[in-house]
Formats: C-alpha cells, structure tokens, sequence
C-alpha cells in the first residue's frame, strides 16, 4: 500500500515550481489548455484561487484583491504564503467550507479543513503543468502525484459535476487504468446495462486527459470500447 501523501509538502513543492517559472514566462504567452487565457491570466487564477480557498479553509468571506494590474511574480508570492499559512495554522480536521458539500444539505455537510491540503496541492500540480508546458518546459514530480490527481476527478470533482447539474451522468461506463498500478477507476453514474470504455495508460496521461489537457486521440492512451462515446463523456468537462 503507498504512502500517504503529505499534500503540506506537496502544495510547498508545486508553489515553488509555479513560483520559480513566473519570471521565466512571457506573460503573453497563450496557454492552450485553458481557452483564451494567456500566462498572466493563469497566474493571476491560481493566486486568486490560493485567496479564495484560505477563506474557505477559515470558513470566513475573502476580502477581494482587486481588478489589477498585478505584479505577477508579488502577487503569486503573497497568495501562495497566505494560503500555507492558513492551512498550517489551522486544525486539518476542523469544519471547513468545501467542495465535498456543494449541493448537499446542510445537516449531511462534513467538509474540513484537510480537503484544502489536497485541493490546492492539485490545483497547483496541474497549473503548473500548464505554466511550464506552455514556455516549452514541462513538468512531470512522478506517478504518486499524477495517480492522485486522478483519483480526485475520478471521487471528488465529476461527481460533484454531475451533483450540481452542470452535466449528466455519463451515458456509458468509463474505467480509467493506470499503468503503474492497475487500478481501475470507474466514472460513476453510468446507467446499468451500457457499453464499457476503458482507458489504458499513465498516471500522467489519465490525469491530463481527466482534466482537459490531453485527448482520447493521445498516442500514450489505448482505449477499448467506443472512443466517440468517450469523447462525448470529456467533451462534457470532468472538472470545473
């Protein structure tokens, strides 16, 4: 059985790998995976989301930072200590505002302050990723973080898609297996009795493919079944 993943640890070590390309990048530099967004909209995303999330983690209303123009490179330094701070000095099993509670009632919401440890861990992962793919460069910390990355879309982000409405339950099912541990990951909701997906391949390219970097089309995935229904399942949006 793996480690446990320290995700204080691991947010440190992404932050600091974001924080370090920033001066590196052209802040005009597209970055492809997110729509129209160039590299100072990423930025300036992943530190308001740091500001967002350390409210949420106090379970307190963020105070805005304004419309900009920012200092990139101060700005992100002060978002990503802000939120390390936060997490470090709160108990990780106090009740913290979470995703985990979106559209469930009330009496049944038991979100701490632990979900933000992982949430902001791989949200740093995957913007990362884009910030360095997008200046040529790349980033890879290995499978242990890719499978976990994983495991979140596949057990905290689509279902939550799929509780608020924001799209249906897959019409066919979709396993996900890793290469590095065989685990096959199955996309819930799927109504009994339909066709099967399945999609081989690493840790890596599951995770990018998960969340919208990478297609079914990606020569390090085989996938078995019918590709256009998967298709139609990721061109849906597994994640926010």
């Amino acid at each position: 059985m793996p480690a446990p993943i320290d995700h204080l640890a691991a947010l440190r070590a992404f932050q600091d790998v974001f924080a370090s390309t920033i001066p590196l990048a052209d802040p005009a530099t597209p970055v492809p995976w997110c729509g129209r967004w160039r590299v100072r909209d990423l930025v300036v995303h992943l530190a308001r989301v740091h500001h967002w999330a350390a409210a949420q983690a106090r379970r307190a209303r963020e105070v805005p930072l304004g419309r900009g123009p920012f200092d990139l490179a101060e700005l992100y330094d002060e978002c990503a200590t802000e939120l390390r701070g936060t997490l470090a000095s709160l108990d990780p099993d106090a009740r913290a505002w979470t995703l985990l509670d979106d559209g469930v009632p009330r009496a049944e919401q038991a979100g701490t302050v632990r979900f933000w440890h992982r949430r902001q861990a791989l949200e740093t992962l995957v913007h990362a990723w884009d910030l360095r793919t997008a200046c040529g460069l790349g980033f890879d910390p290995g499978p242990a973080a890719w499978l976990d990355c994983l495991d979140e879309v596949v057990q905290v982000m689509h279902p939550r898609q799929v509780r608020l409405g924001r799209i249906g339950p897959p019409p066919v099912r979709v396993v996900l297996t890793a290469t590095e541990d065989g685990v096959a990951r199955e996309l819930s909701g799927a109504p009994v009795g339909v066709g099967t997906v399945t999609v081989h391949g690493p840790a890596l390219s599951l995770a990018l493919l998960a969340w919208g970097r990478t297609g079914s089309a990606d020569p390090a995935l085989a996938v078995d079944g019918d590709r256009a229904a998967l298709d139609v399942v990721l061109s849906a949006g597994l994640t926010p």
